[in-house]
């Protein structure tokens, strides 16, 4: 069985130590053995295998109780399925929310950066076109802002 140091796992999950020591306090993970001597958290590879699934649900934005349903689902199998699909659809929601929000604020930038490169180059004409893009743009970003 291997064990690895709290460094080693945090190199390899890229989460950070104290993230670590959290989601042991919290009960997300662990708990963790322990070196006899020193007293030094000796991660298993099941424990490694959890900080990965860690790793992404927060790399997706996914908050505590959440993932802590979600990995007291794991083990539960196909009997948590459902309920496993409805966790990582309600944050797919969450997501596509977002990715529209950035594609609103994304646009906007575009619209401003023509306006000031119109002006840069003293075009009144594409200024006035990219004037009229962005004040267009003002209700969708009035939209995203409520």
């Amino acid at each position: 069985m291997t064990l690895v140091t709290i460094q080693n796992a945090a190199q390899r999950s890229r989460l950070s130590e104290p993230t670590l020591r959290y989601y042991e306090e919290v009960g997300l993970i662990g708990p963790i053995a322990r070196d006899e001597r020193s007293g030094h958290r000796r991660y298993r590879e099941r424990d490694l295998d959890d900080l990965q699934v860690l790793a992404c649900l927060r790399a997706m934005g996914v908050g505590i109780e959440d993932m802590r349903t979600y990995q007291a689902n794991r083990a539960k199998g196909r009997e948590a399925a459902g309920e496993q699909r409805d966790i990582l659809n309600r944050h797919a929601v969450r997501i596509e929310r977002e990715i529209a929000t950035l594609n609103v604020h994304l646009r906007y930038l575009e619209a401003k950066a023509g306006l000031w490169d119109a002006r840069d180059r003293g075009d009144a004409e594409a200024e006035a076109a990219a004037s009229a893009r962005v004040n267009a743009m003002l209700g969708e970003l009035e939209a995203v802002f409520a």
